[in-house]
């Protein structure tokens, strides 16, 4: 079984899972316009993670990232990203994820983002 994702004007309608036999044959016409994308529930960043042990592994990553409903699609890159939660923070066009102006303290706190002053504060 596969993962596919309902696309339409680059927006992510919905996830299911099927087997490609199924994409292909299936009437979709009351589903109104859209079309199916594959993409892998292991992909994460542009890299395929092994599903039992979550470390990088070297299978190969399906569009850059596993998409939820709402989701983007940019159908030049083929990647998969969620939409910007924040408007301080850029699409690192390398993963395909959002990051904010400065890093995230690494530490053992719990951070939130502060848009308001574009800084991590501890909570």
């Amino acid at each position: 079984m596969s993962h596919f994702a309902r696309v339409k004007n680059g927006k992510v309608l919905k996830v299911i899972v099927a087997e490609q036999s199924f994409i292909n044959s299936h009437n979709w016409e009351n589903e109104g316009p859209g079309r199916w994308i594959q993409c892998s529930y292991n992909t994460f960043g542009g890299k395929h993670f092994n599903p039992n042990t979550r470390q990088e592994d070297s299978g190969t990553p399906i569009r850059y990232n596993y998409p939820g409903t709402g989701w983007n699609y940019d159908i030049d890159k083929e990647a998969f990203y969620d939409v910007q939660p924040y408007p301080s923070w850029k699409l690192n066009t390398t993963t395909y994820l959002w990051e904010p102006p400065t890093e995230r303290p690494n530490d053992e706190s719990d951070y939130i983002w502060d848009e308001s002053t574009k800084s991590w504060e501890k909570i």
